[in-house]
């Protein structure tokens, strides 16, 4: 394996699962901080345990504690940047994948001028970053968009909301054209069918079942629309920036080589490409519209928004990946849960205690995949797997499992950089314990970096190095090529 010289290195994390300190300093509520911890959901039911109705975000709101809502208190990084930023150098980051709070900057979406302390914020945050050696790559929206712009629109449904977006990402943009270089538009774009609330504001009580595939795709097509203002925008406002956009990698495999399996996996991966051929080619491709019109979905576009694609074509491509699925026509095919999808379960591959599928072979696989559809350069900006972690009585946390698990996904990507893939850079997920996306769950952990805190907020927040926090910082310093 040969990674290039000046690879970057680094770790990704999520403003709502991290900052905490949910309405400090002028922030105004976003859709995470009314997402509640579940001790008993089905993780097969991911779906439903992420919608939301107005009479839940009502009650929600007027629960002035973070006792069911542990987004609201994420690990206190907003008062802990710092520290933790100086364990990620120590580690050796190059960089380090962050999200910007749209509600920090602008509390409610609407306000005419953004709010001063949430921006200082965060260039305080870049500055230090800076000064450590360590390159923001800047997420626009990670899941955490205005509860306001929800409750008023019904989130992206309304098109409004792209000058809302366009609004803030210029201010960013302004603000931080110093210190920031690379930005994403939205993370995992693909994911609004999976959990539409949580992507994309929408309300699903709002919205009858028959229509849901109807309202998503046409929310979509806003944030596809915003996403290429972004693109043109940042360019203008900073010269030589790269702008990226970020899909949940979601490879499926036919779980026979029966061909009525081989299309069923066909159709699913066709689908989850879509969402970043638009923003790679700046057109909807000639399949995906075949299938709106033989599901009866009908987009409502403006004049001009061929052409806005076409003119914000993203730089490169930014994936998450944690498992690959199967496919199956059979009716009677064991399922199992994977990042807030479920998939025919393959019978070739160990499954993590919430059953989402290893399979280290499948990120090459993505990986060529990728770049020989788009050919442009690849990151992959999440990659990691959730475990329970013990803490022995001497204070050490030993996690073989996690190291055994980067060790193999790690090798199979310098596999595919040799075989000719152009990549930038790693980010995992997470470089320090946080809250669960998908859960709301703290015992599910991810980090190289212990936090002392646990499911329904008790602990003291000490920062505590794992064992993989060593074997990282290794493998960092070699470049990719030490992995034992």
């Amino acid at each position: 394996m040969s990674f290039p010289q000046g690879f970057f290195w680094g770790g990704a994390l999520a403003a709502n699962q991290v900052e905490g300190a949910w309405n400090v300093d002028g922030k105004g509520p976003s859709v995470a901080d009314v997402a509640t911890y579940k001790p008993n959901t089905d993780v097969k039911d991911y779906a439903a345990h992420n919608a939301m109705s107005d009479a839940q975000i009502a009650a929600a709101m007027a629960d002035p504690s973070d006792a069911a809502y542990p987004k609201r208190r994420g690990i206190d990084f907003y008062h802990r940047y710092r520290e933790d930023l100086a364990l990620f150098a120590e580690m050796g980051f190059t960089m380090l994948r962050v999200s910007i709070a749209w509600t920090r900057i602008f509390p409610t979406g609407e306000e005419e001028e953004p709010n001063e302390k949430g921006l200082q914020f965060y260039e305080d945050l870049f500055t230090e970053m800076r000064r450590l050696g360590i390159e923001p790559l800047v997420t626009l929206s990670h899941y955490e968009m205005p509860l306001a712009l929800a409750t008023k629109y019904n989130g992206w449904v309304d098109r409004r909301v792209i000058d809302c977006f366009t609004k803030f990402c210029h201010v960013c943009f302004v603000r931080y054209k110093d210190l920031v270089k690379y930005w994403l538009t939205f993370n995992e774009v693909d994911s609004i069918l999976r959990h539409p609330f949580t992507t994309a504001g929408i309300i699903p009580s709002r919205v009858p079942a028959d229509q849901m595939a109807q309202t998503c795709y046409q929310a979509l097509h806003h944030q596809l629309v915003a996403s290429a203002l972004v693109v043109r925008d940042c360019h203008g406002v900073i010269p030589g920036s790269k702008v990226g956009c970020m899909l949940t990698k979601l490879t499926t495999y036919a779980r026979t080589c029966a061909p009525a399996d081989e299309l069923a996996a066909q159709a699913k991966n066709l689908e989850n490409l879509f969402y970043a051929d638009v923003q790679v080619w700046g057109e909807y491709p000639r399949l995906i519209l075949r299938m709106f019109e033989r599901k009866g979905i009908t987009i409502r576009t403006e004049p001009g928004d061929d052409a806005i694609l076409k003119a914000g074509c993203v730089d490169f491509v930014s994936c998450s990946y944690y498992m690959t699925m199967t496919e199956s026509v059979d009716p009677h095919a064991e399922r199992t849960p994977g990042n807030t999808v479920l998939g025919v379960k393959n019978p070739y591959l160990p499954s993590s205690e919430w059953g989402w599928q290893i399979d280290p072979q499948g990120l090459r696989y993505s990986l060529i995949e990728l770049y020989d559809r788009y050919r442009k350069p690849l990151m992959v900006v999440e990659n990691g797997v959730g475990a329970k972690d013990t803490v022995e009585p001497d204070g050490s946390i030993h996690d073989p499992y996690r190291m055994e698990y980067f060790r193999q996904h790690i090798a199979e990507m310098g596999k595919a950089i040799d075989e000719g893939v152009e990549m930038w850079g790693y980010t995992s997920w997470a470089p320090i314990d946080l809250i669960s996306a998908s859960t709301n769950q703290m015992s599910k952990r991810y980090g190289f970096i212990y936090v002392d805190q646990d499911d329904e907020g008790r602990g003291t927040l000490e920062r505590r190095r794992k064992d993989s926090f060593y074997w990282y910082q290794k493998v960092i310093a070699s470049n990719g090529a030490d992995l034992a």
